[in-house]
């Protein structure tokens, strides 16, 4: 669906080892030095959903197909990085393209990975990474207003939005982020965000990468992530990219029983999945049969032909009408044909909001 979660923190904090587990891959290098990552790692990465396994009891389909999220791992950020530091503004866009930051943040104490500022500090850390993010979006609206300037004289729209941007300006120049901007609800700041894409008003959640011993209760490093994360209407996930990437290689009852020992009924990563999937404003509904048990991924509040699109544009076109189960009903009745019995299979037409885990069959005609 073209969003994204672009992986990104300071070298060395972590952000390749959780890309490699999150991807199930060794396909991201992860090196103890800086700037291992030159190019940024793409990776589609399922969205777990047991719902879709209860389905498969019932139905006995040939294949499972979860709902998927793309995640992007995006080379260390060094101090002066939106002034061409490290390996500057390259990776600054690849953080343009994607609509939710997962910002890595070590929150563990080990001599033999080097900290590229030398010590271990996830305050100061996240405000380098935050502070380059504003720096970028200063440069890049200075560049906008003077181009604004000029159409202002002879276009009025252009006028209105110039006022928008230069209050937007000032803001930034006080090291505030577009995230806290007061106008963020007015018409030219959507429209210039939309253009600008602008870093500091994406959505972040902070991976706070711990050691083994710290991933049940935190540590000092992990309240001082928490307590910003508050500030700032962020979430934090605790996790320990190591047991992560460790995780990759168990079955299934082994990867329980591991995360059951430490206290955990799911992984770090499969927590970030989901709350990354829910900041993106997406939801799934599922379609069930003998060939496959599959998620479909659409955005929050979509109507039944625009859902019925992503399967195919003739169904949308066509769109006659959904046949619609809820999961609830579909699990505790045991399938389709028992929902109909019961009356549980609804006929919802175009008007009808799709809901999180429905259960569809479109009537359409092309």
């Amino acid at each position: 669906m073209g969003l994204g979660v672009g992986i990104v923190g300071l070298p060395n904090v972590g952000k390749s080892t959780t890309f490699n587990a999150l991807t199930k891959a060794q396909n991201a290098q992860a090196e103890n030095y800086p700037f291992c990552t030159i190019e940024p790692n793409k990776a589609i990465v399922p969205v777990p959903d047991k719902r879709l396994i209860e389905l498969a009891k019932i139905v006995n389909p040939d294949k499972i197909q979860y709902s998927t999220i793309d995640f992007v791992d995006i080379a260390g950020l060094v101090r002066g990085a939106s002034k061409g530091e490290g390996l500057g503004n390259q990776f600054l866009s690849n953080i343009r393209e994607v609509e939710v930051i997962l910002h890595m943040v070590r929150c563990f104490e080990d001599g033999n990975i080097i900290h590229v500022e030398g010590d271990v500090n996830p305050l100061r850390d996240i405000e380098i990474i935050e502070t380059e993010l504003i720096y970028a979006d200063i440069a890049q609206l200075e560049k906008k207003i003077d181009r604004l300037k000029k159409q202002a004289k002879t276009d009025k729209k252009a006028a209105t939005q110039l006022e928008i941007a230069e209050s937007l300006a000032k803001h930034l120049d006080d090291l505030l982020p577009v995230s806290t901007f007061d106008n963020r609800d007015n018409e030219d700041f959507i429209a210039l965000d939309k253009e600008m894409r602008f870093l500091s008003n994406k959505q972040i959640i902070y991976g706070a990468n711990v050691d083994e011993d710290s991933l049940s209760d935190g540590n000092q490093y992990v309240d001082i992530v928490k307590e910003h994360a508050s500030q700032v209407g962020a979430d934090v996930v605790i996790l320990c990219a190591k047991i992560e990437e460790e995780l990759i290689g168990m079955d299934e009852e082994e990867a329980k029983e591991m995360l059951s020992e430490l206290g955990a009924d799911e992984s770090g990563l499969e927590k970030i999945i989901h709350i990354a999937f829910d900041k993106l404003g997406l939801q799934s509904y599922f379609t069930a049969g003998k060939v496959e048990v599959r998620a479909w991924t659409i955005r929050k509040n979509t109507k039944a032909p625009q859902a019925a699109a992503v399967i195919h544009n003739d169904f949308e076109k066509g769109f006659i009408k959904a046949e619609v189960i809820s999961y609830e009903d579909f699990v505790t009745l045991g399938g389709e044909a028992k929902c109909k019995e019961a009356g549980k299979l609804r006929l919802e037409g175009k008007e009808y909001v799709v809901q999180d885990g429905d259960i569809m069959h479109f009537r359409f005609n092309v």
